[in-house]
């Protein structure tokens, strides 16, 4: 017989992942537009990120860690639980209405 451990955390609410980018930034004394110089993507997207209007794709995920040193995977991570969190609010909020 095999024992099946889960240890996964459900937070009461997750924040976008660009508030982590806006972190990331300040600690290091860096603005936007120097990340986006770093990582040659557009600054746009950045400051898109950090106000929770676009997503961290997997690209963008790889070039913040080439740039920070934090793994590609804790932000596809971080884009993933926030847009699961979204999702399951707005389901929740359907259902309520229904």
């Amino acid at each position: 017989m095999t024992k099946v451990i889960q240890n996964e955390w459900y937070p009461a609410s997750v924040s976008p992942p660009g508030d982590t980018l806006a972190e990331e930034l300040e600690v290091r004394g860096m603005t936007p537009s120097d990340l986006a110089n770093q990582m040659d993507y557009p600054l746009i997207t950045i400051t898109g990120i950090i106000k929770g209007d676009d997503a961290i794709t997997p690209e963008i995920a790889t070039r913040l860690e080439r740039v920070f040193g934090v793994s590609a995977t804790f932000w596809n991570n971080r884009e993933r639980r926030y847009r699961e969190s979204l999702a399951k609010n707005q389901v929740a909020s359907v259902a309520a209405r229904t």
